[in-house]
């Protein structure tokens, strides 16, 4: 496991990282605290890139059909690859699959927003 944080790392490091985007995991996170953080991202920048490897892909298609199927975002892109990730150092790579997500906002995005913040204000009183 602790390779696979080292190759995370050095992807990082190779790629810049881009201030709209989610690394998702299948189990540090709940799928809808991936789906709040994607909502907020798309309110501070438009779009979000969600972005996962191996096992964690099923959980970056299910945010991205949640936020599409209640109508708070669209696909604008879809990227499948195969990266190589390394156990230990030095060892033989390991190909991973990996995936890109980038969602938009729909045009009812922040009537959508503001509908869910009077519901959830609603519900504290």
């Amino acid at each position: 496991m602790e390779g696979i944080t080292e190759g995370i790392n050095s992807m990082a490091v190779s790629e810049p990282q881009k201030k709209n985007r989610i690394q998702v995991s299948n189990t540090k996170r709940s799928i809808f605290f991936y789906v709040n953080l994607a909502k907020r991202y798309m309110q501070q920048y438009n779009e979000v890139e969600l972005s996962a490897l191996g096992m964690a892909i099923s959980t970056v298609v299910t945010v991205a059909e949640i936020l599409k199927n209640n109508g708070f975002a669209v696909e604008k892109k879809i990227r499948t690859l195969t990266v190589d990730m390394r156990d230990e150092p030095g060892a033989r790579p390991i190909p991973k699959a990996k995936i890109e997500v980038v969602m938009g906002k729909t045009e009812k995005f922040d009537e959508l927003m503001a509908a869910e913040a009077e519901q959830n204000g609603d519900n504290e009183e």
